[in-house]
């Protein structure tokens, strides 16, 4: 199967609650990078709605998800994963 890359992008809205549950079944996937404070990056032979029902078990209801395909162009400055992480897994 064909891998692509993902994008997840979220709002923690339960205030105090402890989301390692949801960092670590992102780092779960083999490749991931952190972008922002709250979004990451995943590399991943499932497609988007798999992923996202993967994540919605570590969130609560209230909180807000969301995973898209990445594109085929992206431009970024000071994100969390390294540039060269991002060129090879972002851009293709």
């Amino acid at each position: 199967m064909e891998k692509h890359c993902y994008i997840i992008m979220y709002d923690l809205r339960t205030p105090g609650r402890n989301y390692n549950s949801l960092y670590n079944a992102i780092k779960s996937y083999t490749f991931w990078g952190k972008i922002t404070e709250s979004s990451w990056a995943v590399v991943s032979e499932s497609d988007a709605f798999a992923i996202r029902d993967h994540l919605m078990k570590h969130i609560d209801s209230n909180d807000r998800l969301m995973v898209v395909k990445s594109g085929m162009h992206a431009a970024w400055v000071n994100a969390m994963a390294s540039n060269e992480w991002l060129k090879q897994n972002l851009v293709k």
